[in-house]
């Protein structure tokens, strides 16, 4: 083992991965704005000082036809090799992102949704569980759903994303 816990093998797939990698980030809203999506903001800013690259960001009304044709156009370029979004990942009537992407997904990584409740569920209680957080592999491409809540973003960038996305990327190219 090594001292960042992972095993050896975990510490070397890290070790292979790539330091950049090309990303596309889709805010899901009926109402922001590139000018008030604080949230869409964060995950470019983070992934930028995490040394990534924004190949590309739009923002989708909650329209599962909408979502679909950003990640389609996405999911061609070879630019992208990962694919992050936030919003529409609630219960609410209008939220349909989890519903569109999971039609989508050729892998899930179930383990990305159960761990940003939990690390949720200390910071915000009971309410963690109305979170359809996703992830997973589609044609190639890693692809995170995050809620659209600026600190719900914060969360999953700075302990999930941020410090497995070459690691992620590394493992689907494999």
């Amino acid at each position: 083992m090594s001292d960042g816990g992972g095993s050896a093998s975990t510490e070397a797939h890290r070790a292979a991965a790539p330091q950049a990698i090309g990303c596309a980030v889709l805010t899901v809203s009926d109402t922001r704005t590139a000018d008030t999506d604080s949230s869409g903001a964060l995950i470019q800013q983070m992934l930028t000082d995490a040394g990534h690259r924004v190949a590309a960001y739009t923002i989708v009304p909650d329209d599962p036809g909408a979502i679909g044709a950003a990640l389609a156009a996405w999911t061609g370029r070879d630019d992208v090799q990962a694919i992050l979004t936030n919003g529409g990942t609630g219960i609410a009537q209008r939220d349909t992102t989890y519903d569109a992407i999971v039609a989508l997904l050729d892998k899930r990584l179930d383990g990305f949704g159960e761990l940003f409740r939990m690390l949720s569920y200390e910071q915000i209680g009971a309410a963690a569980m109305l979170s359809r957080a996703v992830a997973g592999v589609v044609q190639g491409r890693a692809l995170f759903a995050m809620p659209g809540s600026t600190n719900a973003v914060r969360l999953a960038m700075e302990r999930l994303i941020v410090p497995e996305l070459g690691h992620v990327v590394y493992e689907i190219g494999k």
